[in-house]
């Protein structure tokens, strides 16, 4: 037995394929009644690891596989001496298979097993072996009045393989959801347990692939890769006689009244990422606070679309959105932008008035909406894109042609041709104003410096939250301008300027 869980892998799949491997391994050699061992040594071992004065254990149990893993995990409790008892769910007697076995384990080292009432105490760690990865409707009493009462006792719980409530695949919670503080999950990683409620869900997340047979494992199919610095892409190291004109002249277009420091952020963040060349298309009452700002962004100051004209020949990317507006001003200026053949990042305001059917989206480059500005762009509420963020952020690039990136928990990247991303990383001290532009600018500046739309959004959004990280640190208070230095050092580290 191995004494620490496995890392978590790159590899991301739906419930279905990790059920089809589970089907292989059992096939290849290993039986079932095996596998519900391994998961629940893993399991417990992960509870004492977590909560090793605890004592103590109620097992709420389903009437599936993942029931199972629970009896096997009170039968183990109750060997090491702990007190312990089940509340079951349905009658034990129809159990088949090796969820049967495990409840015969069970009884055979003196568990208690009781069915389950709404006045059985809960005590010590709650263990959640409810529902498994099957779930895709609503959750139906008696197990919503379970959740909720497991919710409300305030104890610590331990969820084996998934939160019963959260969909596997999607990350929403099906009405109801177990808020675990320790998840442990089992073959393959499930993509929900990542990105939209599954974070919160989950809490700590752990991952055991059962010692079950490398090669399958690798061969599996899957629906996204977890962004990491095993797979992330790379910028080229520079050659000594490197000059700026070799790494692109990157133009922000924003900041309409009142709103200049968004598109300031987006110039810095893509300075200090690389660019060769940073200009600033803004309103000219912000030139002069630009300036003094970042003397080393070339800021103009542009009444309308015919001025911006000139800047947009120069440039390489355009990034725009951050502080455009929907007035006029920012409308012209969108336009003139989509007409040009240039890679493009679109932000905030862009995104906006591309929703309101004002502009038509650009042929290359990456959309960074959050979930109400996705939302707007598919014609279908915030919650209904929260409800399938996967299915969302893949809907919205294929409908574009585009790549996107779906901001929020477990951010998304998305391409036409159906490859997806995502993003584990980040902090709850980065939820503040200007975060976005800088990610923008960012992005802007790998793709001004050669990365394909996909790998350059890919390589922002893992140093945007990675930075986030970081700073965090400190707490509170993170301001979107502390990025851009941290993510300069970040970069360094992942991809260095010289060999």
């Amino acid at each position: 037995m191995r004494p620490t869980p496995t890392p978590l892998p790159l590899t991301l799949h739906s419930a279905e394929q990790v059920r089809a491997l589970d089907t292989r391994l059992i096939a290849a050699g290993t039986p079932g009644f095996e596998l519900m061992q391994r998961a629940a040594h893993a399991a417990w071992r992960a509870l004492r690891r977590r909560w090793p004065e605890a004592g103590e254990i109620t097992v709420l149990a389903g009437r599936g596989n993942n029931a199972g893993d629970g009896y096997l995990i009170a039968a183990l409790a109750r060997r090491a001496g702990w007190r312990v008892r089940v509340l079951a769910l349905g009658e034990p007697a129809a159990l088949g298979g090796d969820a049967a076995l495990a409840h015969a384990e069970a009884q055979a080292a003196g568990v208690e097993i009781r069915p389950w009432s709404e006045c059985a105490p809960l005590a010590g760690v709650l263990v959640d072996a409810l529902l498994g990865t099957g779930l895709s409707g609503a959750v139906r009493e008696p197990y919503a009045q379970v959740i909720r009462l497991m919710v409300a006792s305030g104890l610590p719980v331990l969820a084996v393989d998934i939160p019963s409530g959260l969909h596997a695949d999607s990350g929403a919670p099906l009405g109801v959801a177990v808020r675990a503080e320790l998840t442990v999950t089992f073959v393959g990683l499930k993509l929900g347990l990542l990105t939209g409620a599954g974070p919160e869900l989950c809490g700590e997340l752990q991952f055991d692939d059962l010692q079950g047979d490398a090669e399958l494992l690798a061969q599996a199919p899957s629906v996204a890769q977890r962004l990491d610095v095993a797979n992330l892409p790379r910028l080229a190291p520079r050659v000594p006689t490197a000059h700026k004109g070799q790494f692109g002249h990157l133009l922000v277009v924003g900041g309409d009244l009142g709103m200049g420091g968004a598109a300031l952020l987006g110039a810095d963040a893509a300075l200090r990422a690389g660019a060769g060349l940073v200009s600033l298309a803004i309103r000219e009452e912000h030139v002069a606070a630009a300036l003094v700002r970042r003397p080393e962004v070339m800021c103009a100051g542009v009444l309308s679309a015919n001025q911006l004209l000139p800047l947009l020949e120069r440039a390489d990317v355009c990034v725009v959105g951050p502080g455009l507006g929907q007035g006029a001003w920012g409308r012209g200026l969108l336009s003139a932008v989509a007409a040009v053949e240039r890679p493009q990042v679109w932000d905030a305001d862009a995104l906006n008035l591309l929703a309101a059917g004002r502009v038509a989206a650009p042929r290359l480059g990456v959309l960074t909406p959050h979930p109400g500005e996705a939302a707007r762009l598919l014609g279908i509420t915030t919650a209904e894109v929260q409800a399938d963020r996967p299915a969302a952020a893949r809907a919205l690039a294929q409908r574009l042609g585009l790549v996107v990136v779906l901001k929020g928990a477990g951010s998304l990247i998305a391409a036409p041709d159906g490859r997806l991303a995502l993003c584990d990383r980040g902090h709850p001290a980065m939820a503040g104003a200007g975060l976005g532009d800088v990610l923008a600018g960012l992005l802007g500046a790998l793709l001004a410096q050669g990365l394909a739309p996909f790998e350059a959004a890919c390589l922002a959004v893992w140093l945007h939250a990675r930075a986030g990280e970081r700073l965090a640190e400190q707490g509170r208070g993170l301001a979107a301008g502390d990025l851009p230095p941290a993510i300069r050092q970040l970069l360094e580290e992942l991809c260095p300027c010289l060999n």
